[in-house]
C-alpha cells in the first residue's frame, strides 16, 4: 500500500511509489517529493527483454521549478552493450539543452515545459498534477518532450489532456487514446496495458 508522509519540518509531501505492468516483466519505483506544484523525483525502471525491446535498466532524477516546469531530468541507462547517460535540461529562456557522452543539442523543443518518459505512468502524471486536469481541467495541444527508452529518442509532440470525471483522465497523444486512473494528487494509479501502481 502506498501513503504519503508529511511532517512539520517538510510541508510537502513525499512517498515511496512502485507500478508494475500485468506481465510482470517491468517495474518502475519512483521517491517522489512534491512541494506544492514543485516535484523533485528519483527513480528506476526495470524492464526485462521482450519480442520487441532488449533488457535495460534506467534510473533517473527529476527536478521541476515552482511551478511545475521541468528544469532537469538525468538518466543513466544499463543495457548488455553497457551503459549510458542523458541529461536534459531547460533554462530560464526556454532552451532546452541534451547532453550525451558525445553529443551536445539545443532546441526549443516547441515551447515544451514537461517530459515525458515513454511508458512511465509517473512522468504520465506530471502535466496532469501541473494543471489540475483532474479536479475538472483540459489542456489541448501541450507541447511534451518525450524520451524514448532504451534507445533515447528525444522528440517533441503534441497531447491533450481531459478531466473525465471519476478519477479518470483522458490523454490523446500521436500513439492514440489512453483513459488514465489518477488518484487526488494526480498520481496515476493505473496506465491501461502498460503499468498499475502496486
Amino acid at each position: 500500500m502506498n501513503t504519503f508522509d508529511s511532517s512539520s519540518a517538510d510541508a510537502g509531501v513525499k512517498a515511496m511509489l512502485t507500478w508494475r505492468n500485468a506481465a510482470g516483466d517491468r517495474l518502475e519505483q519512483v521517491r517522489l517529493n512534491l512541494s506544492g506544484a514543485r516535484v523533485r523525483a528519483y527513480g528506476r525502471i526495470v524492464a526485462a527483454a521482450t519480442d520487441g525491446c532488449e533488457a535495460y535498466s534506467a534510473s533517473y532524477e527529476l527536478v521541476t521549478s515552482d511551478a511545475g516546469i521541468t528544469r532537469r531530468l538525468s538518466v543513466r541507462l544499463i543495457r548488455a552493450g553497457g551503459e549510458s547517460s542523458l541529461d536534459i535540461s531547460r533554462d530560464m529562456d526556454g532552451r532546452w539543452m541534451v547532453q550525451t557522452p558525445t553529443s551536445t543539442v539545443r532546441s526549443d523543443f516547441d515551447g515544451a515545459e514537461t517530459i515525458d518518459l515513454a511508458l512511465s505512468p509517473f512522468f504520465k502524471g506530471l502535466p496532469i498534477r501541473r494543471f489540475g486536469i483532474a479536479d475538472g481541467g483540459r489542456r489541448d495541444d501541450l507541447s511534451v518532450v518525450t524520451l524514448q527508452l532504451p534507445d533515447c529518442a528525444i522528440d517533441s509532440v503534441s497531447m491533450s489532456y481531459e478531466d473525465l470525471g471519476d478519477g479518470q483522465v483522458r490523454v490523446t497523444g500521436p500513439d492514440g487514446v489512453t483513459d488514465l486512473t489518477v488518484d487526488e494528487a494526480g498520481i496515476v494509479r493505473d496506465y491501461p496495458g502498460i503499468a498499475r501502481l502496486i
